[in-house]
């Protein structure tokens, strides 16, 4: 038995060869009828041995009530009432058309695959004496690797030396180049485009970007969605309800009327030909790779079928607001001291947060624009949250929320303007805020303004105060609003709104994949903004969005309703002509080699019907 796509052609051609040979032999009368016989019954036997032994493997575990059961029940019963030629023309159609269906399903594989597949074979390594050319999975962290115009970045890294311009297109579906500079991060799948860059490992070939993209995507179609599931049940009834239905059609006609046996069992047989639902079966799992093909081309990775098919029964979206409907990228708008220069306060902030890798943090270290002296530094404590407490030069410090300086008993001034303050106390005494602005993410607006038209229930969660929150509201026009939330208050009030839904009704929560990630994996459907280069947002979402594009969401909304509807209609045309057929076989109007050739047409029909996905326009 010859094994793959190829070796299916080739026991195929052979075969054919056979049976004209066994033809031939009909045709000159010199030759035995039982020679013609024989050589019609190889042949048959060289075109389904791989079906048989498949079959016998599916018996061992009880498993074998399908398609390929009906076939050699059928072609095997038209062997045996001298239907020779009838029983191997429907052999030879019935895995022509399995040959299609896995020329389509490894078609659609390879169209994702050569997308999103940008694994270089080798990566130049800086030595003491030059470079040096090696596989990428050699390459260690902390190692330097040079970028030459043109060449793909072999692991993710972070630029020393060189500036230039990166294509991201394969992992963020961002048309225009990206600039980098010294001290960005790279990744890995992406492609240097103008000039020499030298970039520092920061993660291992195994653990880049590309390498996970690749895995996550081929892995996708693993998890069996809900209609494979309910094709599958589908089938394990279907099968033994058309063998009854067989076997009546043989028995009972000629035990109630004077009519002869042989018509009434070849009829039988064609009713199991006729009611093979291959067509069914390779039109889902074909839909949901096309589905999910059409997603990667936007920088939307989805990880399985059954995310796509959840996807249609979301009617709540709920969303972090800091770094998803926001940039998330922050600037300090003022500075209100109490007591204290202004310099002095922002001074404290800057290097009381000096070790934190919030963004409020980093807008604070910007703003201060030096290098912090970090002996000036004792015992930091980050409270997530709250804030941070830590010891500068010998003073205890408190910098953080509102939340922070009411438990620790002070008495904050309150700031009627737009933004988040960090407030300081320093030895106890109340020091002033500092003000720290955020920006509307763009497409959010877009975003939230299409969920209403389609009466998708949009929520915000955010650890901000209340006044910040509301206003982000209001210019979105979100629903509803939750200020002043603890990371465990996001997961509290997800778990609440999970256990809210009725039936059939999912919630999926939109966040930036770094910090979200026990809410990411507690919702229906978790969809990661910024995933690029974040294990977090890979490890629990569901979906992720490759670029800081929520209106992404609207894309791949629309690729899920476009594949679920193109399942439905494949059902109602594979089970609407099966009745037809079996109807036909009945009453004695379709010959067996017409039930498959119509088989064939109706899986083609679902193929084209199916594969309209993976061109879904960018």
């Amino acid at each position: 038995m010859l094994k793959g796509i190829k070796g299916k052609g080739i026991e195929i051609g052979i075969s054919i060869l056979i049976f004209v040979l066994a033809w031939l032999t009909s045709v000159i009368g010199d030759v035995p009828g039982n020679i013609g016989m024989l050589l019609y019954f190889v042949a048959y036997c060289f075109l389904s041995v791989s079906l048989y032994l498949e079959q016998i493997k599916k018996i061992v575990k009880l498993k074998f009530l399908d398609e390929n059961f009906l076939m050699i029940i059928a072609t095997l019963g038209a062997f045996f009432v001298g239907r020779y030629k009838e029983a191997y023309i429907a052999m030879l159609f019935y895995q022509i058309g399995r040959l299609i269906e896995d020329l389509s399903l490894n078609g659609t594989k390879k169209s994702i695959a050569k997308f999103i597949d940008l694994r270089p074979e080798f990566a130049y390594l800086k030595t003491e004496v030059g470079e040096e050319k090696i596989l990428p999975e050699e390459l260690k962290v902390g190692q330097t690797i040079v970028l030459h115009p043109g060449e793909k970045i072999p692991v993710d890294a972070v630029v020393t030396k060189g500036t230039g311009n990166v294509d991201v297109k394969v992992l963020t579906g961002e048309s225009a180049p990206r600039i980098v500079t010294e001290g960005e991060k790279i990744y890995s799948g992406s492609i240097n485009l103008n000039s020499v860059i030298e970039a520092k490992v920061s993660k291992l070939y195994g653990d880049s970007t590309a390498s996970r993209i690749v895995s996550l995507v081929e892995q996708a179609n693993e998890k069996k969605s809900n209609s494979v599931h309910m094709a599958d049940v589908f089938t394990k009834y279907y099968t033994p309800i058309v063998i009854l239905i067989a076997v009546l059609t043989i028995v009972l006609p000629p035990l109630m009327f004077s009519v002869p046996r042989e018509p009434w069992i070849y009829r039988g047989l064609i009713l199991l030909v006729a009611a093979c639902p291959c067509g069914l079966r390779v039109s889902i799992p074909l839909a949901f790779l096309g589905g999910i093909g059409a997603a990667s081309k936007q920088g939307v990775f989805v990880k399985s079928g059954t995310t796509l098919e959840d996807l249609t029964q979301v009617d709540t979206f709920v969303f972090d607001k800091t770094g998803t409907l926001t940039e998330g990228v922050f600037y300090v708008k003022d500075i209100v001291p109490n007591d204290f220069d202004k310099e002095e306060l922002l001074e404290i902030a800057a290097l009381t947060e000096c070790y934190s890798k919030h963004p409020v943090a980093l807008s604070l270290l910007e703003a201060y624009g030096k290098t912090p002296d970090l002996s000036r530094i004792k015992e930091i404590v980050e409270e997530p949250g709250y804030g941070v407490k830590a010891i500068v030069d010998g003073r205890n410090i408190f910098a953080g929320n509102s939340r922070l300086m009411r438990r620790e008993g002070f008495n904050c001034r309150s700031s009627k303007r737009d933004g988040t303050a960090v407030h300081v106390s320093v030895d106890g005494v109340y020091a002033g805020y500092i003000l720290i602005a955020d920006r509307i993410r763009e497409g959010s607006g877009k975003l939230i303004k299409w969920m209403h038209k389609k009466n998708l229930e949009t929520i915000m969660l955010t650890g901000d105060n209340e006044k910040v929150a509301e206003a982000v509201a209001s210019r979105l026009k979100i629903d509803s609003v939750y200020a002043e939330l603890l990371p465990e208050d996001k997961v509290e009030l997800v778990e609440e709104f999970c256990g809210s839904q009725i039936e059939n009704e999912k919630l999926a929560f939109v966040g930036d994949g770094m910090n979200d990630a026990p809410v990411l994996a507690l919702a229906d459907i978790g969809i990661a903004m910024g995933g690029l280069g974040a294990d977090a947002a890979i490890e629990a979402a569901d979906i992720i969005l490759m670029e800081d594009e929520p209106v992404k969401i609207i894309n791949v909304m629309r690729i899920a309703k476009g594949t679920m509807r193109s399942i439905k209609q494949n059902m109602v045309l594979s089970i609407g002509v099966k009745v037809l057929l079996v109807v036909l076989a009945i009453f004695g109007l379709i010959s067996m080699q017409n039930a498959i050739l119509a088989d064939m047409l109706i899986m083609v029909l679902n193929i084209l019907n199916s594969f309209w996905m993976i061109r879904y326009p960018e």
